[in-house]
């Protein structure tokens, strides 16, 4: 008889595949949404090792701001290679130019809530039923409220206080014409959690989360990568230092931490040691005390 015992990783692996899979069973036609950050690369990970050696059944999903960093695309690129996945691109710029959102002006201009409108036209255009994200509990107050399957009615929009039960690991994927899901195969990992995971399986990252030179600049208490988007005004100063992020998004709201950590241990040593949520980095989440939630009930990730 083997000695081996399950540790906490296995067992939140062993759900996530749980849930992936039953996402493939009930619905159509799902998608992954997939973002570059390390919660995706998780998520899709997991998908790889939950039909292998069949490829698997979702194509991956990517809503293009056009204000990402380069490192996060290139990444991508070769990442669906890695993967044998099918890539799926929906474009801001094409909103913009089309009509469908107007672009911010001013200093705190960000396409980040520019991204609803875009996914759920991705979403109509190619009919997914289901959309896996990989969303965790213990990044915001308003991902605590998700259930694992979470249903967006025929407008894309979330209702935090009429959702489905989900007991017994038992998941209600009915819905109307119109209607779909979210699905959140990776609730129950913590960001310590996803860390570990990463290093156990060798999961290759996108070398911005790791500590390099960059010139940056701070505004309203964050760090702001220099882009060809996103330039300091008058009065603040760029400045090279040397940083990492621990989350990834639009590069006009997501702000780095001064780090020395160039590899997963070291990461996962100043993970454990700080004080502040990775989210505490995104300014897009400060504009007000619900943004998060507001985004969510208009049918954001």
């Amino acid at each position: 008889m083997s000695n081996y015992r399950f540790s906490h990783l296995d067992q939140l692996e062993a759900e996530a595949i749980f849930v992936l899979r039953e996402a493939a069973a009930q619905f159509e036609k799902p998608a992954l949404l997939f973002s570059g950050g390390k919660d995706s690369i998780v998520m899709a990970w997991l998908a790889r090792k939950a039909f292998w050696p069949a490829r698997m059944p979702f194509p991956l999903v990517h809503v293009d701001t056009g204000h990402n960093f380069a490192e996060t695309m290139a990444y991508r690129d070769e990442f669906v290679v890695l993967l044998a996945a099918r890539l799926i691109v929906g474009s801001v710029q094409e909103s913009i130019d089309r009509g469908r959102v107007v672009e911010e002006t001013g200093p705190g201009a960000s396409r980040n809530k520019l991204q609803t409108v875009t996914l759920l036209d991705t979403i109509e255009q190619h009919q997914y039923d289901a959309c896996l994200g990989g969303g965790r509990r213990d990044e915001e107050k308003a991902r605590a409220k998700e259930r694992f399957f979470s249903h967006r009615d025929d407008f894309g929009q979330w209702d935090p206080k009429n959702q489905r039960p989900e007991l017994w690991n038992l998941f209600n994927g009915r819905k109307n014409p119109g209607e779909h899901f979210r699905i959140f195969p990776l609730s129950n990992f913590t960001e310590m959690d996803i860390w570990m995971y990463m290093k156990r399986e060798e999961i290759p990252l996108p070398s911005i989360y790791f500590a390099h030179n960059r010139e940056v600049f701070q505004r309203n208490g964050m760090l702001l990568a220099v882009t060809e988007f996103l330039k300091p005004q008058s009065h603040e100063t760029a400045a090279s230092r040397v940083v990492r992020f621990r989350t990834i998004g639009d590069a006009t709201c997501t702000g780095a931490v001064e780090s020395t950590a160039s590899n997963l241990d070291e990461v996962i040593a100043e993970v454990a040691a700080a004080r502040q949520t990775e989210r505490g980095t995104r300014s897009d989440d400060k504009r007000s005390e619900t943004a998060m939630e507001d985004r969510k009930k208009e049918g954001y990730f």
